[in-house]
């Protein structure tokens, strides 16, 4: 809005400019004749100022008038001239500005002596009074557009802070809403083991019956107060209707496969058992797989992908690594880099660190590392 803005007054500006001096131009003729005002050159001031005015003809219309009018009459009509002159510089036909300004002075050398262009006139104080206005005039644009421009950056400063923002928000609402699916499911299988305990009557004593039937309330009163609380992350406001909900813990061979499918090479290396870690952190090692192939596939068309997964306590290790691409780059992917922020804020969110970024060579490489949660065992005392 306000680039249009200052496109019309410059417009504006230009037709005010371009009248001015086509009158004063009429003047100086004018003056010049003998105090004459209805003249050949007036006629052909004005002509040259139409020219300059109408912006729809052909580009060459208003420079040849204009050098041809300083060539026969010299310096009055000089003004025009210049305006003739900048439009062509700024449409960058340098060629036709030169050859403008080297006929202008060799006709006006041979043909009017007597307002020669080589010696300086005295063209009175309307000149610099519309040199002073139209100075102050684009020193005021040149200060508006300078602010515009400051405040679209702050603008999309803001706008990038809170995409980030938003970014870790999902991030962290997609971690509780996994979790919620994790111990749902535990806290069911509790339930219902305890309540076939709780069956056992005859074959139970007393105290571990009520034992099993507090533990058995205990972890329904539990599962209750977590539907309460995370459900609401799977209402249809927080989840798209086209995302399918996602299961509890999710194979990364299954997304390898897939993606070898859609025809991506990957090489994958797992050290440890999957099961000897926290669900957090296997939820979070499929997250990250899926942002480094995805990334893969955006900005390394065709190179082979290296995934190792280590879940040998005390930690956590994934890197996925691979080279720069060996496919067509005509056409440039844009990423927003968001994902990695929310992947960062998971592993932050766990205890661990996660490093993106080149490796060398034109190598991309992702690691993180995520400690396993450290368990306390009480032995007896000595």
């Amino acid at each position: 809005m306000e680039r249009e803005r200052n496109r019309i007054w410059a417009v504006y500006g230009r037709y005010a400019l371009v009248i001015l001096l086509t009158l004063a131009t009429v003047q100086n003729q004018a003056l010049s004749g003998g105090g004459n005002y209805v003249t050949l050159r007036s006629l052909a001031a004005l002509g040259c100022g139409l020219a300059l005015l109408c912006r729809r003809g052909p580009w060459w219309l208003a420079p040849a008038m204009t050098t041809v009018a300083s060539g026969v009459w010299g310096w009055p009509v000089l003004p025009l001239f210049l305006i003739a002159l900048f439009d062509l510089a700024s449409r960058r036909r340098m060629w036709a500005a030169v050859v403008c300004s080297a006929v202008a002075l060799a006709g006006n050398a041979a043909l009017s002596p007597s307002a020669s262009l080589w010696i300086p006139q005295r063209y009175g104080a309307t000149l610099f009074l519309l040199l002073a206005v139209i100075g102050g005039l684009w020193m005021g644009n040149r200060r508006r557009l300078v602010q515009a421009l400051n405040a679209q950056v702050e603008h999309l400063r803001t706008e990038r802070e809170l995409r980030e923002e938003a970014a870790r928000m999902a991030e962290r609402s997609a971690i509780a809403a996994e979790m919620h699916d994790v111990l749902a499911h535990r806290l069911s299988l509790v339930a219902l083991h305890t309540g076939i305990l709780a069956t056992k009557k005859d074959t139970l004593p007393g105290p571990v019956i009520e034992r099993l039937s507090l533990l058995r309330t205990a972890s329904t009163d539990a599962l209750t107060d977590l539907r309460d609380v995370l459900g609401a992350l799977h209402t249809t406001e927080n989840v798209p209707a086209a995302d399918p909900p996602a299961p509890v813990l999710r194979d990364v061979e299954e997304m390898v496969e897939q993606a070898r499918s859609a025809g991506q090479s990957i090489s994958v290396t797992v050290e440890g058992s999957p099961a000897g870690a926290p669900a957090a952190h296997r939820l979070a090692v499929y997250r990250l797989v899926q942002e480094a192939l995805t990334n893969a596939r955006k900005h390394a068309a065709g190179a082979p992908v290296s995934v190792r997964i280590d879940y040998t306590p005390p930690a956590t290790l994934v890197e996925v690594t691979n080279p720069p691409s060996t496919g067509p780059t005509d056409v440039p992917s844009v990423s927003s880099g968001f994902g990695l922020i929310g992947l960062r804020e998971r592993v932050e969110a766990l205890g661990g660190h996660l490093n993106a970024g080149p490796a060398g060579a034109g190598t991309w490489r992702l690691a993180a590392r995520i400690p396993h949660p450290v368990t306390e065992q009480n032995g007896p005392d000595s």
